[in-house]
């Protein structure tokens, strides 16, 4: 999921939040004046907001847990996200174990567990010496939501972090993560057929409005466990295939303050069939990554004048991978960025993008083995 507005980084993950959230922030504050503060306090709103705004700190809390603890086990972070239903750390890769998995999964759920647990006692203190009943209601609502949004979180089924730690528990039981996922998933589309069976019964028998959103949940949790599913399935089909099975080695490298024009002669003359240009610095380090495509984006009259740099995806939206990593492990982050530089101790050793994944899924799926390290980008 793409941020549409950047909020800067917290600890060098970026995070970012999605236009929904905006629609999320009016509901919130509405229904807090209009249900939680009480009526005639005489800041109703303006605490409305605070309680709308503190929620959203700790959704954005609740994903930097996961996001924290998945850096701590060697799992690259590229972002946290806030949207429609809540937020979404996305990792660049899996956990390595079992018990990284677990304790990844539940570091979500215990920090919202924690914060309820914290603000439900301040507001116990608060109004035990007499606070204003409009701040205590507030912080007694964003105790029992907190403690809610972790025990819906580890109803067992993925996406939902409870799957997580169901997919955790499988994956140690039988030693394979990939069958593990897909029985989570299987769970997290019942648990979503469930919830929007229940939602439409409410709208629909009932006349309860709030079952709109729940069967909105319903709908996101069967179509996210899809996903799951399939990618589950992809990652069976390239089983333990290694990224140097399917990266292009041919590759065209040039340095970041080269022309579009510079870049363009590179490629033709050491990859003709390549499908983009690794960028370096002066050092040799690799410094981003610009797909031959984007060439189109300069006029050829322009293009002797031009920067690369101007055209190229920076090296921090730039997945890099190590040609021994599982290909299953790093398809999703390649999809993702479009493209990774695949580096060895340092040095860059080839490229992989999305045509190479596809590829690559193409050949376990004929049954016809994997492409040998070093196969050429041009072979088909």
């Amino acid at each position: 999921m793409r941020p549409g507005v950047p909020l800067g980084t917290i600890a060098g993950i970026k995070i970012g939040a999605n236009w929904s959230v905006l629609v999320v922030a009016v509901l919130l504050v509405q229904m807090l004046a209009l249900a939680v503060v009480p009526a005639g306090t005489p800041v109703r709103w303006l605490l409305a907001t605070a309680g709308a705004v503190t929620f959203l700190l700790s959704l954005l809390a609740h994903e930097l847990a996961h996001a924290f603890v998945a850096r701590a086990f060697g799992v690259r972070v590229e972002r946290v996200t806030l949207w429609l239903l809540g937020g979404v750390a996305e990792l660049g890769g899996e956990p390595p174990s079992p018990r990284a998995d677990l304790l990844t999964a539940a570091a979500g759920p215990a920090a919202s567990a924690l914060f309820g647990g914290l603000v439900g006692t301040i507001a116990v203190g608060l109004d035990a010496i007499g606070a204003p009943a409009g701040v205590v209601a507030v912080m007694r609502w964003l105790a029992a939501v907190n403690v809610l949004l972790a025990a819906f979180n580890l109803l067992p089924g993925a996406p939902l972090d409870g799957g997580r730690v169901l997919r955790a528990a499988l994956w140690r039981w039988h030693g394979d993560r990939d069958r593990a996922a897909l029985g989570a998933a299987g769970v997290g589309r019942v648990l979503g057929w469930c919830l929007l069976a229940l939602g439409a019964s409410e709208l629909l028998v009932a006349g309860l409005i709030g079952g709109i959103w729940l069967a909105l949940i319903g709908w996101f949790l069967v179509s996210a466990a899809g996903v799951e599913a399939g990618i589950a399935r992809n990652r069976m089909v390239l089983h333990d295939a290694p990224v140097s099975s399917a990266m292009q080695t041919r590759i065209a490298c040039v340095d970041a303050d080269c022309t579009v024009a510079e870049a363009a002669a590179a490629v033709i003359e050491a990859a003709p069939e390549g499908r983009a240009v690794a960028l370096r610095t002066a050092g040799g380090r690799p410094e981003g990554l610009v797909r031959v495509a984007d060439f189109a984006r300069v006029p050829p009259s322009q293009r002797a004048d031009v920067p690369v740099r101007r055209i190229a995806m920076p090296s921090n939206a730039v997945a890099v991978v190590a040609p021994a990593q599982r290909l299953a492990d790093v398809a999703g982050a390649v999809s993702r960025a479009g493209g990774a530089l695949v580096v060895d101790n340092g040095v860059l050793v080839g490229l992989l993008d999305r045509a190479d994944v596809a590829r690559a899924f193409e050949r376990g799926a004929l049954g016809s083995g994997h492409p040998g390290p070093g196969a050429d980008a041009g072979d088909s």
